[in-house]
């Protein structure tokens, strides 16, 4: 699997009504450093209706460019339509619709820290 297609493994895990960061998609993919080739990847996806690029925005929560979603502020209206909201300067509220590595897992599958230690 190159790297783009990890980008889209990932991308397609974010559930609707959250958002995730080009890093945080890039850490997820097992590229840290490489937010910018997420961005890339995006730019060029192949399936927008099964890969949610519209969910990735920057780390400050603003939204991309109009070339990449065709035209201007379509991505904050795609977000908005899935229950995002956004702060008075147009910034997606971060703290309330980040999605969270933890919202990846159901309780079932998650650990406890101590559940590494031994006695």
């Amino acid at each position: 699997m190159n790297a783009f297609e990890q980008v889209y493994q990932v991308v397609r895990q974010i559930p609707c009504g959250k958002v995730a960061t080009y890093g945080q998609i890039a850490v997820l993919a097992g590229h840290p450093r490489w937010a910018r080739v997420v961005g890339y990847a995006l730019h060029v996806n192949p399936d927008p209706a099964a890969i949610p690029c519209h969910r990735v925005v920057n780390r400050l929560g603003c939204c991309s460019r109009a070339f990449a979603f065709g035209g201007v502020d379509t991505q904050r209206i795609l977000l908005e339509g899935e229950g995002v909201g956004f702060t008075e300067d147009g910034r997606v509220e971060m703290e309330k619709y980040q999605w969270e590595l933890w919202e990846m897992w159901e309780p079932s599958e998650m650990w406890e820290p101590w559940e590494m230690w031994e006695p």
